[in-house]
């Protein structure tokens, strides 16, 4: 009953230009989360929460550039220069960061709420979103502790199948959202250029001699 509640809660911030992470690690729902937060065009961590991914986000944001710079440094051929030793080193270690990474390597900021499946083996994620007063949405089974969730959805958080249904769900808010912060730029837009053409055929002819 109250995921309908909390897709309205994802689609408010998005319609103002904001962002929803998806977040869910383990095995059953790492799939679902991957791929339903790529539909929405939202960052995902599926595989491991690094420790500081909000409250050390400037850190974060450095081990990004520095994966796609080791990625430039593949796609260029400039690491076929380097020593084998080294070469192979670093390709694992690039493997590693998009692993880790992959799923928010286009954030630029924290984001404005997080959808979490399972908070209590993300909590770690839950705790860092609530010392930052991010809004939580999440789906909380009866072995979970919903204190620090603003808007919980109470379900089953090891079935796969549910969590193909609730994070689907989040991520049609999502594109909603986004739609609606889409459509209304464009409007904005397209009444400030009449607003010019305006100002521009209202203008007094320069004079003439």
């Amino acid at each position: 009953d109250l995921l309908p509640e909390a897709a309205a809660y994802v689609r408010e911030p998005l319609a103002n230009g904001g962002s929803v992470q998806f977040v869910g690690t383990k095995k059953q729902v790492q799939a679902a989360i991957a791929e339903e937060a790529t539909r929405a065009g939202m960052p995902n961590v599926n595989f491991r929460w690094l420790g500081g991914m909000l409250t050390n986000f400037q850190t974060i944001k450095k081990r990004i550039a520095y994966m796609k710079e080791l990625e430039r440094m593949d796609s260029s051929g400039e690491m076929e220069a380097l020593p084998k030793k080294e070469r192979l080193r670093l390709r694992r270690e690039l493997v590693k960061l998009q692993t880790v990474l992959g799923g928010v390597r286009d954030m630029t900021r924290t984001p404005d709420a997080v959808f979490i499946i399972d908070v209590k083996n993300e909590h770690i994620a839950v705790t860092e979103a609530a010392r930052l007063k991010i809004p939580i949405i999440a789906v909380v089974d009866t072995n979970c502790d919903p204190d620090n969730v603003n808007l919980v959805i109470p379900g089953n958080d090891d079935a796969i199948r549910a969590a193909q249904l609730l994070a689907g769900t989040v991520s049609d808010a999502a594109k909603e959202g986004r739609e609606l912060y889409e459509a209304a730029r464009t409007k904005k837009a397209a009444a400030a250029e009449a607003a010019a053409q305006k100002a521009a055929s209202d203008a007094p002819a320069p004079k003439t001699n």
